[in-house]
This record gives structure tokens, C-alpha cells and sequence, in this order.
């Protein structure tokens, strides 16, 4: 084909025109649909994306051809029609045809006013969109006496020609012009961010007007049939008299739907129209398989469907549109399970920031928690418990969260922190409890002495000022913004009762209070996963009791305080094993290193010594003799219970005691007892010796017999590496992934949030390791680990139990890599139920 020849590719849609949405765009696949339901779609005609190519780069168009199709003298509009709604596409051109002879004629059947009206609009789009001529000087034409004629002497003036008059000439230049527009580098780059591909084409519809102008009930609207904003049934929309298009959604002057106390109505105006459309939107409903917004126009009270789209929906009204569809019959309930995407599920697990309401933007940061919470600003943890005393919600503002914070936290609506990432402490904890969290906020500036915030634009904000916290989206806002609350319905529940039935990997929870344990019970989870025992050593009583053992000068001093710990440790697990009901729990034993539980500043420990009676000397030098260079790699974990045995001991007596209990209570459980940061087979051993020489005793005492499985929580490389040995003595192995990415790349995960970024921007890493588990190079120890584990041992029950648990990317990995079950934070549960059913589903669709 010759440069220039003409494209005759296009297809007038009709019931059984060869349409597709691959090669012609969704929207002429949807009007085909509509055309098959008999709806009154005005005759439309589609280009495909190959010709539209082939007019971008200069080929010509058959522009009678199409014109034909119209009859005699039409008036036509262009629509874009990518292959995805979400893409975007140049503008739409309504009108086309108008020239003066036309315009002759509509002034003798519409009026001389209506008639100026509509070549006015025309000339004004196709000066700006075609010709691509100064919007300033066409946008101001307003519709009035001599507008139209001052934009076509504009017209002249700019290009130096009238105005064509030729329709052939008019579709032809619109083409050409919209088709190069999508080709453009600025479009591209558009489209490209919103996640197209960068082949993704464009067809166009070429669609006769319905002209929503004439001497009876005239005009144009578009409607739809759900809320988009709670998916709960409610018809909504605009309608606008006289117009055209969308027009209805850019002025207060359109009518209201629906009969409403604060002005009339097409329900009122038209009621027959009104009802003939509640009919086409359930019609759409039923055979369209999806809730439509349709776009419709009247002229002389004749009703014309323009269009229809899937309405746009926020996650909590797609997940109740999708059960509704499903509970209707309209969609399978294995569709409806596919329809909700599982990060989606984060959005109604808390109160949310109305999205209809404004938005005064304080700070950006890492969105690491979801949810919403309005608060006044502190600048501490006491700060923080003084407040939650005063029944008064608050935002504790950090430079970073520390174990000591974690009072703090569970006192406050809402953290957030100067620096820090995905797996930072703030951000873990805020997770684990439901928090609204947003970190890495390196704009702002804290001054924690003065207890003020300045943001980047030069505003204060001091303790006490009222802010909102959006962990969903990671900003700060000032002031209390709209919220919505929590969507814990019936409809949530019962898809994910769908989703529990079709996954086939198991999802635990990471619970350390009986607070989390109850979450994690509300969402169904099958179990605890993690139980870190140390974050229940931070309350207030039992923090001074840990402290008294850290300062024992012997081991015999150290099981006397640790004695103490013993009945609260105790009450803890039975608590735990009463709520969870005989479901399993998998406890860690002692973790962090001691210095954790020490006060950092001199007046805590003056404070210390107060309390020990002992010398502030002493307690100092106490303190910094504790102190570690590495601390993250040094006395923490297993080797704790090494060197300082009587901790593990005093937790393994106090699970067995809580098990006999619980058996006695009627709620029987085989606890799990984990290994923190193991590196060597050894290590193992000498804690399995004494747990198990601990529950011997515990049995003796009792008069009664239980049983416990060990297991081994690999957290370092070298334990993936020598899984198979240390898989010996261990009923389990479940994968710490923050450590054990930390390990292998060499990386703080508590400061890599200030260059991962740039990293990742700059394409060293692909996304950021701490937030989608790295596959090529964790994974695969992980892959080593689990091999060499059930080589040793084919009964060996393998997890993850980092935060990488609750990410439908970790997910995958594990159910390809034969794991049993994951485990995250409670409020990642539901998430992780939903990614795993998706991927069971997705699996039986390949293998048909």
C-alpha cells in the first residue's frame, strides 16, 4: 500500500459484525453489546486499531465511505476506544457535519439559538483539538449573539482559511489528528503510567448524534444504579436539558435523577423515560454480567443509549457489587472471588478518608499501615498514654520507633515517623495492631523538644493540633478529615468464606497479645503463626521485674526475678490458648538483645537505680557494658538462651503450665515452641535438651502428660544453608523473612527506606526486597532451606512468618515451593486468605 492511498478498513457494528475489543477497543465491544441487548444505540461505526496506526502515519481514509453509512447530511461524533477504559484517549469530537448549510437547516427546526450553539461547540473543538489552535483564544467564546460568528473569523485569522465546510473533509481531519494524538510521546508516557503496554493501540467509533437539542424533552445525561463510593444499591446521576454529551456533570444547574426534595427531577419531568431507563441499566446488569453508568441522550422525547461504562467503584463498594452479582446468580461466586484484587481488602479492614472530601496535604511518607485516624499530635510515648488516659485519640509523632515506643503505640490512633520503611519497626508493630502508620516522612521537620512538626511548605504544627493520619495513601493531613467507616459486613464475610473454600495453602496469623489473638480470630485466621514473647515483657510491671534480671549478678538471682515473670507469662498463654480454641499456636521464644528493655536517657536511669537501690554508677555502667556495637547481629535470639539459659526455661515452664490449664479448661493444645536465630545444629541441641528436661519436670509436678512440638525459626543464611541437619531436631522450620532478607543483603531494614527508592528507581533492585519478597535470591535460600529440611525430615512443616506472609507475590512462592501455611499480621489475614484463593483459582483456569 502506497503513503496517502486510503484505509477502507472499518465496520459499521452491528449484532454480528466481527468486533472484538483486542483489535477495536472496548468501548465499540460495549456498544456491540448494547446494539445485541436492542438497546437504542445510534449507528456507529468502527475503525481498528490497525487503521487507526495507519492514518497516524499518513495514510489516508475513506471518509465518504464511512459518511455513507449516515445517509444523507449527518451530523457525527468520534469517541476514542482503546483496548482498556483506564487508558485514557484523546478527546472526544461531537458535531462533525456542522458547516454552514447544515446549520441553515437546524436553525429552521431547533431555532436560530440552538443551532448557534451547536457549530459554536464545534468550532471551538475542532480549532483546539484538531486545528490545534490557542484554547485561550476559543475556550472564552461563550454561546451567544455573535459568538459563532467571532470563532469562525478566529478561525480564519489563525490559519489563514475559513472554516472547512466539507463533512468528508471535517471526519477525515479528526481522524487524522485524534490518531496521531495517541501516538504522541506525551500520551505514551501518560497511558504508560496508568499500566498500559507500550504497544497498546486505539480504535475510534464513529457514532451518529443523538442531538439532545429539539423543541420537546430534550437533553443528555448519564446514570447509574449503585453508590460508587459503598456499592450499596442507589441510582444516581445528572440530566441536563438542552445538551449534550456529559455536559449534566459540569454544571449545578443539571437536574437530579430521582425525585428530590432539593429540585426537579427527570423522574418528575419524564417519568416513562425514567423508568424505560431503570430498565436498561438492569437489562446491562444481568446480560452485561456488571454494574454500567450509561450515557444517554433524549431529542423530542426520543431516548438514544450514547454509551456505557463499568462504573468506577471504590474497593469497598466493588467487593459488595461483585457478592451482590454473585448472590443474583449474574456471576459465578468463583468469578466474584477473582473480581476483588486481595490489596483491595486493606481499604475495609479500617476507617478510611472519605475520598469525596478535601484533602489538605501535611506530609508524604511510605504508606506502611492502612487505614485512617484522626488525632492530636504528640511528640511521645507518655505523651501518647497521658491522652489514651484522657479518652483523647492522638498521633504519636516519631524520629523512629524503638521497643520502647511500643506503650506508645498501642496508646495512639495513628503513628508516624521521620524515617524508616516497610519492615521498620514502627511499621511492623503499627501492622500487627492495626495501626494507621506512615513512615519515612523525610520532608517534615521534628523538633521533639520544642514538640513541633514543620512541613516542607514552612507550616508548624504543635502538640495538641489536630491532624488525620492516612496510612492508606501515606500522607498527613491537617485538621479532622470525612471518614468512612470499616466494611466488616455480611458481604465481606461471605467472600471470603468463598475464597477459604477453594485456597489450599493455610494462613496464620502473627499475634503476641491476646488483643491480636482476638483479631486474628476475627478473621479466621487458622492459627498463630508468631507469638513474639518479648513484646509482652514491655508492660509497666513486668518491664521492671525484666530489669531486675538483666542486673542479677548470678544465674541463681536471674531464675529468682525470672520467677516472678513466670505466673504473668503464664496467664499469658492460657489467655492465648483459650481464644485461639484449640487452633495451633507457634510461640517464639526471647528474642531482642537485653539492652531493648534499658532506659536510653540518664533520667530513666537515674530512675533504674531508684528502683533497684543501686548506685546510678553502677546501673550506668551497667547499661553501657549491655550496650552492643551491632546489636541486630550480636547477644540476641538463640544466644540468649545459650548463655543465659534460665530465660528459656522460664518461658518453656510457663507454655507447659499453660497447656496443662487450658487441657483442664476443656480447650486441649499441642503448643509450638520456636527457636529464634539459629545459625548451628548445636545451638539447638542445648535448648532442646533443656525444654525438653523442663517439660519432663513439668510432667512429674503434674501428674499429667501433654505433648509440644520444637521447632526452628530460620532467620540467617546459614541456616537455610544447614536446614538439613538442624531439621534433625526440629518438627518445624518457619522462615523469618525480614531478618533473613536483612541478612542476605546486607541491608538495615530500619534505614534502607532512605535510599531504596533511588534503587529501585534506578533499577539495582526491582522493588523494594523488605516489601516483595525477593525470589531470585531469598528465595532461594528459602527453596534450600525446604529441601534440605524434608530430605532430612519428610513430616517437616514449613511457613514464612515475616511480613512478606501477607503478600500475594510471597504467597505464590510458598504454594509453588510445597510450603504449608504463611503467617502475617492479623489485619493482613483477609488479604492473604483472598491472594490465596486467586492463585488456586487462576491454577484450575491454566490447567483447563
Amino acid at each position: 500500500m502506497q503513503k496517502h492511498d486510503p484505509i477502507a478498513e472499518f465496520a459499521q457494528i452491528t449484532p454480528s459484525a466481527q468486533i472484538a475489543a483486542a483489535s477495536h477497543g472496548w468501548r465499540a465491544k460495549c456498544l456491540q453489546r448494547l446494539v445485541r441487548l436492542d438497546l437504542p444505540v445510534p449507528k456507529s461505526v468502527a475503525l481498528p486499531s490497525t487503521t487507526v496506526r495507519a492514518i497516524a502515519a499518513g495514510h489516508g481514509v475513506d471518509s465518504i465511505g464511512i459518511l455513507d453509512h449516515f445517509g444523507d447530511g449527518p451530523l457525527i461524533s468520534v469517541r476514542p476506544s482503546p483496548a482498556n477504559p483506564d487508558w485514557g484517549g484523546p478527546a472526544t469530537i461531537l458535531n462533525i457535519g456542522l458547516n454552514a448549510k447544515r446549520h441553515a437547516r437546524l436553525a429552521e427546526t431547533h431555532g436560530e439559538a440552538a443551532a448557534d450553539a451547536l457549530y459554536l461547540r464545534f468550532v471551538q473543538a475542532y480549532a483546539i483539538h484538531v486545528a490545534r489552535l490557542d484554547p485561550e483564544v476559543f475556550d472564552g467564546l461563550k454561546p451567544g449573539p455573535g459568538a459563532l460568528k467571532d470563532a469562525l473569523r478566529e478561525y480564519e485569522v489563525e490559519t489563514d482559511e475559513p472554516f472547512p465546510q466539507d463533512p468528508a473533509r471535517q471526519l477525515s481531519e479528526v481522524l487524522r489528528s485524534m490518531a496521531r494524538a495517541w501516538e504522541g510521546t506525551s500520551a505514551r508516557l501518560l497511558r504508560q503510567a496508568k499500566g498500559a503496554p507500550e504497544e497498546a493501540a486505539l480504535g475510534l467509533v464513529v457514532q451518529e448524534m443523538a442531538q439532545g437539542i429539539g423543541q420537546g424533552i430534550s437533553g443528555s445525561g448519564v446514570i447509574q444504579f449503585v453508590d460508587p463510593v459503598t456499592g450499596q444499591p442507589q441510582i444516581t446521576g445528572r440530566y441536563l436539558g438542552q445538551s449534550q454529551g456529559r455536559d449534566a456533570l459540569k454544571t449545578t444547574e443539571a437536574l437530579y435523577l430521582t425525585r428530590d426534595p432539593r429540585g426537579p427531577s427527570l423522574e418528575d419531568v419524564a417519568p416513562g423515560i425514567f423508568a424505560t431507563l431503570v430498565e436498561y441499566g438492569a437489562t446491562c446488569r444481568q446480560r452485561l454480567r456488571e454494574e454500567m453508568q450509561v450515557e444517554f441522550t433524549i431529542e423530542d422525547g426520543r431516548l438514544a443509549v450514547l454509551d456505557a461504562v463499568k462504573v468506577q467503584r471504590s474497593a469497598r463498594a466493588g467487593l459488595r457489587i461483585a457478592v451482590a452479582l454473585a448472590e443474583d446468580g449474574v456471576i459465578p461466586k468463583e468469578e466474584a472471588v477473582l473480581r476483588v484484587e486481595p490489596r483491595a481488602l486493606s481499604e475495609l479492614l479500617h476507617h478510611q478518608v472519605d475520598p469525596r472530601g478535601e484533602r489538605d496535604v501535611i506530609a508524604r511518607g511510605i504508606a506502611a499501615s492502612p487505614g485512617a485516624a484522626t488525632g492530636i499530635l504528640v511528640f511521645s510515648s507518655s505523651a501518647a498514654q497521658a491522652a489514651a488516659a484522657r479518652g483523647e485519640p492522638c498521633i504519636l509523632v516519631r524520629r523512629e520507633t524503638s521497643p520502647e515506643d511500643i506503650r506508645g503505640m498501642h496508646s495512639a490512633a495513628a503513628v508516624l515517623t521521620e524515617r524508616g520503611g516497610m519492615t521498620s519497626h514502627a511499621a511492623v508493630i503499627a501492622r500487627g495492631l492495626g495501626l494507621p502508620c506512615v513512615v519515612g516522612a523525610s520532608e517534615v521537620r521534628l523538633d521533639t523538644r520544642d514538640k513541633k512538626l514543620t512541613t516542607a511548605d514552612g507550616r508548624v504544627f504543635r502538640e495538641g493540633d489536630l491532624v488525620t493520619l492516612d496510612g492508606s495513601k501515606g500522607e498527613a493531613l491537617a485538621g479532622a478529615a470525612e471518614m468512612l467507616p470499616p466494611a466488616l459486613d455480611d458481604s465481606f464475610r461471605r467472600l471470603l468464606a468463598w475464597a477459604d473454600e477453594v485456597r489450599d495453602i493455610g494462613i496464620r496469623a502473627n499475634a503476641d497479645t491476646p488483643a491480636d489473638a482476638e483479631t486474628a480470630r476475627k478473621f479466621e485466621a487458622q492459627g498463630i503463626g508468631l507469638c513474639r514473647t518479648e513484646h509482652m515483657f514491655f508492660e509497666e510491671d513486668r518491664l521492671v521485674v525484666m530489669r531486675e534480671m538483666i542486673f542479677a549478678d548470678t544465674p541463681g538471682d536471674r531464675a529468682a526475678a525470672l520467677a516472678r515473670l513466670l505466673p504473668m507469662q503464664r496467664a499469658d498463654f492460657v489467655q492465648l490458648f483459650e481464644i485461639m480454641q484449640g487452633l495451633p499456636v507457634c510461640i517464639r521464644l526471647f528474642d531482642p538483645p537485653l539492652h531493648e528493655f534499658l532506659p536510653q536517657d540518664r533520667e530513666g536511669l537515674r530512675g533504674l537505680a531508684e528502683a533497684l537501690d543501686r548506685p546510678l554508677s553502677e546501673v550506668t555502667r551497667r547499661a553501657e557494658a549491655l550496650t552492643e556495637v551491632n546489636p541486630m547481629l550480636g547477644m540476641r535470639g538463640v544466644r540468649l538462651g545459650v548463655v543465659l539459659p534460665e530465660i528459656y526455661d522460664m518461658q518453656a515452664q510457663a507454655i507447659f503450665e499453660a497447656t496443662l490449664e487450658s487441657a483442664r479448661r476443656g480447650a486441649p493444645v499441642v503448643p509450638e515452641i520456636m527457636i529464634p536465630l539459629v545459625s548451628a545444629r548445636r545451638e539447638v541441641e542445648l535448648v532442646k535438651t533443656r525444654i525438653d528436661a523442663v517439660a519432663a519436670a513439668v510432667r512429674t509436678k503434674a501428674g499429667a502428660g501433654f505433648d509440644y512440638k520444637l521447632g526452628v525459626m530460620v532467620e540467617t543464611p546459614r541456616a537455610a544453608l544447614r536446614a538439613g541437619e538442624i531439621a534433625q531436631h526440629a518438627a518445624f522450620l518457619s522462615f523469618g523473612t525480614n531478618d533473613l532478607t536483612q541478612m542476605t543483603y546486607g541491608l538495615s531494614r530500619d534505614d534502607a527506606g532512605r535510599f531504596m527508592n533511588t534503587y529501585v528507581r534506578q533499577g539495582v533492585f526491582p522493588e523494594d526486597p523488605f516489601h516483595i519478597l525477593d525470589v531470585d535470591g531469598v528465595g532461594e535460600l528459602l527453596h534450600i532451606g525446604a529441601e534440605r529440611g524434608r530430605k532430612t525430615r519428610k513430616d517437616l512443616t514449613l511457613s514464612i512468618c515475616g511480613e512478606h506472609g501477607g503478600n500475594p507475590e510471597s504467597i505464590a512462592f510458598c504454594r509453588q515451593a510445597g510450603f504449608d501455611y504463611v503467617s502475617c499480621s492479623p489485619y493482613r489475614v483477609p488479604m492473604a486468605r483472598l491472594a490465596a484463593a486467586h492463585l488456586a483459582l487462576n491454577d484450575r483456569k491454566n490447567v483447563v
